[in-house]
């Protein structure tokens, strides 16, 4: 009995510590949840639009799986909401306008590329970011756009 306590406590921290992990992913979830319930949409039902499996839609609103941006698309599509919406939530876009949001829009609508280029490119496109603000130059005000 004390070993079957054990299991189940490891169990708990292990999952809280892969939803913590993912960080804003459990809000997405969150988010997908409240939007599905609002549509009066079953998890199979919703799962069915999107033409995924039940048991992964259930990790995405459970925060223990990150949606590709091709679902997440389909997801905004089948629930009537912003599909920009859904990536910031995902952490994909940023909110703050300052943030360059449209490169990542751009190639996330890019029907030329592939799910793995798609991420690749924002993958490196956010360290360039990262890079930038460590080594933040102010603008010269001499310099005309």
């Amino acid at each position: 009995m004390a070993k079957d306590k054990d299991a189940r406590t490891a169990k708990s921290v292990t999952s809280k510590t892969v939803a913590g992990s993912l960080g804003s992913l459990g809000s997405l979830g969150d988010y997908l949840k409240e939007q599905r319930v609002g549509a009066q949409l079953s998890l199979r039902q919703l799962a069915d639009q999107v033409g995924v499996s039940n048991p992964y839609l259930s990790q995405i609103e459970r925060g223990l799986r990150k949606p590709s941006a091709e679902v997440l698309q389909q997801l905004a599509r089948a629930l009537r909401v912003s599909a920009e919406q859904l990536y910031v939530r995902a952490g994909i876009v940023h909110p703050d306008p300052g943030q360059a949001g449209s490169v990542e829009l751009a190639v996330l609508a890019d029907s030329g590329l592939s799910e793995r280029q798609k991420q690749s490119l924002l993958d490196v496109y956010a360290s360039f970011l990262a890079l930038n603000a460590q080594h933040a130059i102010p603008p010269n005000p001499n310099t005309q756009n």
